[in-house]
């Protein structure tokens, strides 16, 4: 199974070229303001790609899906589009989970709850999907701060998922393996905000 990842594009997903493959992944931050509007506009743009499956997460910009009810949500996806927000999918005996939790963005969308522990990933999770990254693997500010997740990197390294693909982190794209994990930071945009990151190609 080829995973094609990409992730924080900010309402500007028409520049990128995306690479052919059986599942398209975005980490999160489709919208730039977090609208209604952009996120539909999204949705067509998502849909219309030549991936059997498409699979997307929200992130810190994505106000007006934090605003929805599941239900709600469900009403404006395409048929052939699937939305994780804490939950898990089954494609082909690969079993993806989402969450868009963003620990830190304070009045942004989806901070994170005051004791949230990433308890809700199941042990038997194959790709990981969240919009953080994990403490200390590719989430650098441009500060020189390490602003990803520990609770998440404890869970990571506990469960032991093959892929764990995120974003937020502009300044840190790229893909790693720490132990039995490749950590993939789909990030498309870079630290000055332009589109110049290609998605990344994983195989499962």
């Amino acid at each position: 199974m080829e995973i094609i990842c990409i992730s924080d594009t900010h309402n500007n997903h028409q520049k990128l070229l995306v690479p052919n493959g059986d599942v398209l992944v975005h980490a999160g931050d489709v919208t730039e303001r977090g609208t209604e509007r952009e996120v539909r506009d999204f949705l067509k743009w998502f849909s219309d790609q030549p991936h059997r499956h498409k699979i997307f997460i929200a992130g810190n910009h994505d106000f007006f899906l934090e605003k929805k009810s599941s239900s709600q949500i469900a009403k404006i996806l395409p048929e052939n589009v699937h939305y994780l927000s804490e939950t898990q999918l089954e494609l082909s005996g690969v079993l993806f989970w989402g969450s868009p939790i963003t620990p830190g963005t304070k009045n942004w969308a989806f901070s994170e709850r005051r004791f949230y522990r990433w308890k809700n990933i199941p042990p038997n999770t194959d790709i990981l999907i969240t919009h953080t990254p994990p403490y200390g693997i590719l989430d650098v500010s441009n500060t020189k701060k390490a602003l990803g997740s520990k609770a998440l990197l404890k869970r990571i390294l506990s469960l032991k998922p093959k892929y764990h693909i995120f974003g937020h982190m502009h300044e840190n794209y790229g893909k790693v393996k720490r132990r039995e994990t490749v950590f993939v930071n789909a990030s498309t945009f870079n630290q000055n905000e332009k589109l110049v990151n290609p998605p990344i190609k994983i195989i499962v």
